[in-house]
């Protein structure tokens, strides 16, 4: 059964910054902190550290980076979903600013991450880019601007309305992450309050002097967030 995602929630995205050892240390962080504040932490992983990353955890979202929309047989040096599924993944991530994919790519990927029953986090640039994307019923988009991406400048307000207002004019049943340059726990909360669903990041958390600490700044912007509601 595919897994469902409670908002508001975080994404702890550690791209290529991090591999193996130092992985699983992030990663049992958010386990910990996941169940500590009862907030859903999507937690991205190398392909070959997700096995390792889902049999020590209990309460992230283990996330592929990436896979492709191939089936078993040929694909020599491709990403096969029957491979990340099996190793744990509940979760992938499609079309990236880092990893970007035609819309032919995207449609197989997505299709076959449904048969599959993966989540799936599917990136977009600009409203309009968005709004089509939206069409394809994925079920999260991360909007952000690629010319923001690790810049630790944070998407502006115009820029925000106008994504998540692309995406809920499609679906309002898409959960939408706001994450551009998200580095602190008021950059969590203004893109939340703004109509994200969700938030969070990779430089901002990668870079922190202390990881577990910037995570916990980010969850209590979450925290005041749902006191609110």
């Amino acid at each position: 059964m595919k897994k469902q995602i409670r908002a508001p929630f975080l994404i702890v995205n550690p791209k290529a910054y991090i591999y193996g050892e130092e992985t699983l240390e992030l990663a049992k962080i958010c386990d910990e902190l996941a169940q500590e504040y009862d907030i859903d932490i999507i937690f991205t992983a190398q392909h070959v550290d997700i096995q390792k990353v889902a049999d020590n955890t209990e309460n992230i979202i283990v996330t592929a980076q990436h896979m492709d929309g191939i089936t078993t047989g040929r694909g020599m040096g491709h990403i096969l979903p029957e491979g990340i599924k099996a190793v744990g993944a509940q979760a992938v991530i499609l079309n990236h600013a880092e990893h970007q994919l035609t819309i032919n790519q995207l449609a197989k990927s997505l299709k076959r991450a449904k048969e599959l029953e993966l989540l799936t986090i599917v990136c977009s640039d600009t409203p309009e880019e968005t709004k089509a994307i939206a069409t394809f019923s994925p079920d999260v988009m991360i909007c952000e601007p690629n010319s923001l991406i690790g810049t630790g400048t944070t998407s502006d307000d115009e820029y925000i309305k106008a994504t998540n207002a692309a995406v809920k004019s499609v679906d309002k049943n898409i959960l939408v992450i706001q994450a551009a340059g998200v580095s602190t726990g008021d950059d969590v909360y203004r893109v939340i309050m703004e109509g994200a669903d969700g938030s969070g990041g990779t430089s901002g958390i990668l870079n922190a002097p202390n990881r577990k600490d910037k995570i916990i700044e980010m969850l209590d912007a979450i925290q005041k967030v749902k006191n609110q509601e």
